[in-house]
Parts: C-alpha cells; sequence; structure tokens
C-alpha cells in the first residue's frame, strides 16, 4: 500500500526555517522530519511513499536522489568516476517525487497523485506530524468498518479543527477551529483511504480538510481511529524545539523503530 505525504506547503508559522528549506526538511536531530514519519510507516512494513511537492520541492528531490550515497561507505575513483559501494545502510523504501504546484491545496496534490495509486487502497498524512500510532492496527481498523476513509483523531489543545463524532466511530461533520474542551476530537492526519476518495476532490483549489471531507462525513462514509496516545505537529518554532528536546533526552515517543 502507498503512503501519500504531503509536502508542498509554505511553512509560513515556522518562517524561521522555512525561508531557507521545505518544512519537512527541518531536522530534528540532525534527521529532516520526514524521514522520521517514514521511519515510522517502515517500522510497521510500509515502504512505498509518494511524495506530494511544491514549495522548494527540489531540496526533497536531491535529498533522496543522494539519500543511497549519503548511507554507503565507498571507494570512489576520482579519476575514472568508478565508485565502490562497501557497504550501505539505507531503507527499504521506494520513493516517488511528484511536483504537484507551487500552489495547489492538499486536496489538489492529494488529487495528483490519483494516476499512480489507480484503483488501490492508500495511505495519507502530513509531512510535519509525529506520533507513537501503530500503522497496522490502524489498518486494521479501517478494513473493519468498511467507509471510503479512516481519519486519525486525537485530543488536542483546542487550535484544530474538530471532529463531531456519533455511534462510536462515526464521522458525522468536520467544524474547522473550535477551541477544545476537552472531550473534542481533532484531524490528526494519517488518513486510510479508499480509491473513491478522489471523487470528492475537485482540483488544485480544492482544500482536503474542507469540503472533501464535509462531504464524505455527510455521506457517512468516514469512521476514526481515535489515538490516545503521543502526536505532535511542528506547526512552530517552539514546537520544533519541543521535538529536538524530546530526542535528545531520548523520551521521543514516536521513535518505535
Amino acid at each position: 500500500m502507498k503512503v501519500l505525504l504531503l509536502a508542498g506547503g509554505y511553512g509560513t508559522r515556522l518562517s524561521e526555517e522555512t525561508e531557507v528549506r521545505p518544512k519537512p526538511m527541518v531536522e530534528i536531530g540532525g534527521m529532516p522530519i520526514i524521514w522520521h514519519i517514514m521511519k515510522i510507516y517502515s517500522y510497521y512494513g510500509f515502504n512505498d511513499f509518494v511524495i506530494l511537492l511544491g514549495y522548494k520541492g527540489y531540496q526533497i528531490k536531491e535529498y533522496f536522489a543522494n539519500y543511497f550515497l549519503h548511507q554507503s561507505n565507498l571507494t570512489i575513483d576520482v579519476k575514472t568516476g568508478q565508485m565502490q559501494v562497501h557497504s550501505n545502510s539505507s531503507e527499504p523504501w521506494k520513493v516517488t517525487l511528484i511536483d504537484t504546484g507551487l500552489n495547489s491545496m492538499t486536496g489538489g496534490r492529494i488529487k495528483r497523485a490519483q494516476e499512480i495509486i489507480g484503483d488501490e487502497p492508500f495511505m495519507v498524512t502530513y509531512g510535519d506530524g509525529v506520533a507513537d500510532i501503530n500503522i497496522c492496527k490502524l489498518l486494521e481498523f479501517h478494513k473493519s468498518h468498511g467507509k471510503a476513509m479512516t481519519i486519525t483523531s486525537v485530543q488536542p489543545d483546542g487550535r484544530f479543527g474538530v471532529l463531531k463524532i456519533e455511534n462510536g466511530t462515526k464521522v458525522v461533520n468536520f467544524v474547522e477551529k473550535i477551541k477544545g474542551d476537552g472531550n473534542n476530537w481533532i484531524n490528526a492526519g494519517f488518513f486510510v483511504c479508499e480509491p473513491e476518495v478522489f471523487d470528492y476532490i475537485e482540483g488544485d483549489d480544492t482544500i482536503f480538510e474542507q469540503d472533501p471531507l464535509k462531504n464524505l462525513a455527510k455521506d457517512g462514509e468516514i469512521n476514526t481511529y481515535m489515538h490516545e496516545g503521543f502526536w505532535k505537529p511542528m506547526d512552530t518554532l517552539r514546537d520544533k524545539f519541543l521535538l529536538q528536546d524530546l530526542w535528545e533526552t531520548n523520551k521521543a515517543p514516536w521513535r518505535v523503530w
């Protein structure tokens, strides 16, 4: 199953870092946060990634184009250009990199991957958030209910869009930015989607978190996987420092590998 990673936004709330690099390339513990996210999926056996590029996407292309080289011990004959690889510690990843437009919205970026996904189910997440989520349990839950989408939810600090849930796990509405009271559950990313989800996305200007999610919920096609563990998006410099501190003190809950 392919994993789509949204990696094209401007990251304006983290402008101290994103003036020079796309947000997914901001480093935690010396490695880009997108690497951390991919390591989570890879731990659970998902190694086929489609990265949806936009702002400064060439940097992400260059990173993965050279990843094998950077993870290898080499002998290079600089006269002939011949290179001998002695050992390599790269992960077993297949990485497809797609330019999805500089100003495309999240839904538009996902829609541009439709040809690559085809008629198979797929997963989606954002390129700037980590969690100690069990991906296998998430997928098992998705298969159990037969709906078009599973959306992972967490209880937040009140800054994000709120899911209205009935009958245990059925999502009936999606409302942007309502202050939480401890009983609200919000979109944490980590989606599992059936291919019919593409039918709810019109084009580049479609914001995935608005009409597509609202219409899927209205049609009774979303259930939520309630994650009660750790989840943290890297929205601000403060968030980056918090994640960095967790990593440096060996307290990073998302480090399941």
